[in-house]
């Protein structure tokens, strides 16, 4: 019997299956909708207003440029659309670090990341640097030529307010000394990561932990800082999936605009052609002519109304693209964003897994590789110890990561994706918005409540008790409630009301 309800499941089963690949269904956010706990609109974190209030001299943006951020840096504020980014989070997997529509997966990949971000893929992990020694002032004081005040809550729990490094530091005098030129912009790039790509759910903090990155700005160039921004962004969507968050925080202008590229929900209009750009992002910055924008149960119903032959949904959108708009030193990133690796971000490591989203290189897409399950609840490794110790394996698997590049089937060469179309339905969850009613059912369940309606202010009351009156009047307050809240319902209850109006003048007795 349960091998035939596994076969057969209701048609409005929303998956999956076969639970051995999603083993977080219970806790995952979507569960929680369909039982009609909505937790509507997560907060999301991303601090880019102030931005541009820092004014950088020429030696400060030189700096800036050879510690990989010279690109970055001119993006600025994008205006975030908070109730798409919160369906999208509701079809984002842990288990797989990839979104699941109905037809396949999806993510954000490495190669994404240098086109939308300008970020480099390629180089060291970003994880301490155990070389610089020291309290937390004594860093500051080092590498900053000033430390924030605990007393004054400037400093907390190893992170500085962003304000503070704001406050202290915007601002460079022309005839600074290269010493005083080089700390603030250290300061510079601790607002710019701690306020994007490592903003935090803390609002306005960023950890200290990345300041003696930017110690030596040659050696800050040589850092993958693409490829942390990808993984703690992939970190943040994981926990903002879980039916016990509401905020978010990460690289949201990475993750919004790679929606706006591969969906055409919620995408803004652009008055030119901007394919000429990079990075991608400056196509989307500042305010922009946008549709409508949706709350997040109509963006959760289009997300669950998609298809493979959809054309809401481009999966190669760069193929037309200029590429000679991309920094040639660039270009040679965009190979791993076909690497199967893990990335990493201080301590917390995640999987890249573009096997399971081939159809985003022009491929067919087969039935991916199994990924390892999760060992920790949070899979991150104490931000106090030597994590460059601690991660050996992941640090190892991220060393090759040019070794680890996928195989793929070639589009048109004969393969179909029929067993791949079997499998993925079986395992995933293809449906997020619970419809109560299929269209017939709902005009059929509608019609038979306005037969009941009907009879229950027909009825007479004139022999009735009062238990029975009751009675009566509460079953007619449940259906008027129940056509009030459905199509032509308001119309109908109106109507009724009136019929019932008219009816008691005309039974009063004249005085």
């Amino acid at each position: 019997m349960l091998e035939m309800s596994v076969q057969n499941p209701p048609t409005n089963f929303p998956g999956p299956i076969d639970p051995s690949v999603l083993y977080e269904q219970e806790q995952h956010i979507s569960s929680a909708i369909w039982e009609g706990q909505d937790r509507g609109t997560l907060r999301c974190h991303e601090h880019t207003s102030k931005i541009d209030g820092w004014k950088l001299t020429k030696k400060q943006i030189d700096l800036v440029g050879k510690a990989g951020f010279g690109h970055f840096r001119l993006i600025g504020q994008v205006s975030l659309n908070n109730p798409l980014i919160s369906a999208l989070v509701e079809r984002w997997r842990r288990e797989t670090n990839t979104f699941h529509l109905p037809s396949g997966e999806i993510t954000i990949t490495l190669d994404e990341v240098v086109r939308i971000l300008g970020l480099r893929v390629d180089g060291e992990a970003v994880v301490r640097d155990n070389s610089v020694v020291g309290s937390n002032t004594e860093i500051c004081e080092n590498l900053l030529g000033k430390a924030p005040n605990s007393d004054a809550k400037e400093i907390k729990g190893g992170m500085v307010k962003l304000g503070w490094l704001k406050e202290n530091f915007s601002e460079c005098p022309e005839d600074a000394s290269n010493e005083e030129v080089e700390r603030r912009t250290r300061a510079f790039l601790m607002y710019l990561v701690g306020s994007t790509i490592f903003a935090t759910t803390s609002g306005n903090l960023v950890p200290l932990l990345y300041l003696p990155l930017f110690k030596d700005f040659d050696k800050a160039g040589n850092y993958a800082w693409g490829a942390a921004a990808l993984a703690f962004l992939y970190r943040q969507l994981g926990k903002a999936s879980m039916k016990s968050q509401g905020t978010i925080s990460g690289s949201l202008t990475l993750l919004q605009c790679w929606s706006y590229f591969h969906l055409n929900i919620g995408r803004p209009e652009l008055k030119q052609d901007l394919s000429h750009r990079f990075p991608l992002a400056l196509h989307w910055k500042g305010r922009l002519n946008t549709q409508t924008k949706s709350d997040v149960v109509m963006y959760r119903q289009k997300l669950d109304s998609l298809d493979s032959s959809d054309k809401q949904i481009d999966w190669t959108p760069y193929k037309d693209l200029d590429s000679s708009s991309i920094p040639e030193n660039f270009r040679g990133d965009l190979t791993l964003g076909r690497s199967r690796t893990i990335l990493l971000c201080m301590d917390k490591a995640e999987w890249h897994l573009p096997d399971r989203c081939l159809r985003q290189f022009g491929l067919l897409q087969s039935i991916p590789k199994d990924v390892q399950r999760r060992e920790t609840k949070n899979n991150e490794v104490d931000n106090e110890l030597d994590t460059s110790k601690r991660m050996d394996s992941e640090l190892q698997e991220w060393s090759n990561r040019w070794q680890n590049i996928v195989d793929v089937v070639e589009d048109g060469d004969g393969t179909d994706e029929s067993e791949y179309t079997t499998w993925y339905s079986n395992i995933s969850r293809k449906l997020v918005h619970r419809r109560a009613f299929a269209p017939s059912q709902f005009q059929e369940s509608v019609s038979e409540m306005m037969k009941i309606q009907e009879i229950a202010y027909a009825a007479s009351t004139e022999d009735l008790n009062m238990k029975n009156k009751l009675a009566l009047e509460k079953i007619k307050a449940l259906v008027d409630r129940y056509l009030a809240n459905r199509v032509e319902g308001f119309k109908v209850l109106e109507k009724r009301k009136r019929s019932s109006e008219s009816s008691q003048n005309d039974e009063e007795p004249l005085n």
